[in-house]
């Protein structure tokens, strides 16, 4: 399979920034496309920026989230269909911080991923557990719950998502799943895409990949990727990840 690297940029960026960076990674890139797919998840306002950035580039263009409406008085928000005006192909949904932080439930989490669908976009549906839930030994029964949803509200177009693992205690802590933690946590989540009907749906990891230790977490059987935060926003950084999963 693929591998699919998809930088989470969160709330960070300016206009300067985002060129310097896009640059950075244009040239360190190169001219031949990498061997696995990168996408750029990047905040709204910069999405026109990168959408010229990233014009005739290998890289893709992302979004963070997206409204579980199609349009409406829904001040705020950020439509399927206003994402793909701009050549979005990917879009985060589930993300921790989002459930954490705006109260997001399962069944939203769904929602905004069929809506993305709907609208020829792929969804990143992130799962995870908080450390209080690993500890309590309620891991698997957690991200099971959360991707239960997805499936049981796309059916078969479950097969057309992408997965995101990332433990909650691990995001942005510099504390990282151990191999053999996350090798377990991705074999459940493929057994249970396999038993929807989805088995060629990539788990990426996302709780603290970076270039120190992407090569040990993507030599892991099941897992197909990387959702990378802080990573991303340092080209160097992101180069390498880029490097490791083009060769693993």
């Amino acid at each position: 399979m693929r591998k699919l690297i998809a930088a989470n940029w969160k709330m960070n960026g300016s206009l300067a920034a985002n060129q310097a960076l896009l640059d950075a990674l244009r040239t360190g890139l190169g001219s031949e496309a990498p061997a696995c797919t990168v996408a750029l998840c990047v905040p709204a306002p910069y999405l026109a920026q990168a959408q010229g950035l990233l014009s005739g580039s290998a890289m893709q263009l992302g979004a963070q989230d997206v409204s579980a409406h199609e349009a409406g008085a829904y001040t705020g928000e950020v439509s399927a269909a206003m994402l793909v005006d701009f050549a979005v192909r990917y879009c985060i949904v589930g993300h921790s911080e989002r459930r954490q932080c705006h109260g997001e439930t399962d069944a939203m989490v769904a929602a905004k991923a069929a809506r993305l669908l709907a609208a020829g976009l792929v969804p990143i549906v992130c799962v995870g557990e908080t450390l209080a839930q690993r500890e309590a030994g309620q891991t698997e029964a957690v991200v099971r719950a959360q991707l239960g949803a997805v499936i049981a509200a796309l059916g078969a177009r479950t097969s057309e998502i992408a997965v995101a693992y990332e433990p909650v205690w691990a995001i942005g802590t510099g504390r990282t799943a151990t191999p053999e933690q996350a090798r377990a946590v991705h074999a459940a989540l493929h057994e249970q895409l396999q038993r929807a009907g989805a088995a060629g749906v990539p788990v990426l990891y996302g709780g603290s990949m970076n270039a120190q230790n992407v090569r040990e977490l993507l030599a892991q059987p099941g897992i197909d990727g990387g959702l990378i935060g802080g990573a991303s926003l340092k080209a160097a950084d992101f180069l390498q990840i880029i490097s490791a999963a083009s060769v693993n």
